[in-house]
């Protein structure tokens, strides 16, 4: 389970970078930056829902 989590939280992020690098390269710096924000939090909810399922057990 834990390997699971932690492929989708690469792929949550991988996918943003790449899409906030194809935004700045149409020179669209807030739309870039509006996407990792986003990313980051839910990579991190991602994390923390993980983390209480697991106190849980």
């Amino acid at each position: 389970m834990t390997e699971i989590v932690y492929r989708k939280m690469y792929t949550q992020l991988f996918n943003a970078v790449t899409d906030a690098l194809e935004h700045m390269g149409r020179a669209e710096f807030y739309n870039a930056m509006a996407v990792l924000k986003k990313a980051q939090c839910e990579t991190e909810e991602t994390f923390i829902l993980w983390e209480e399922g697991r106190e849980e057990d």
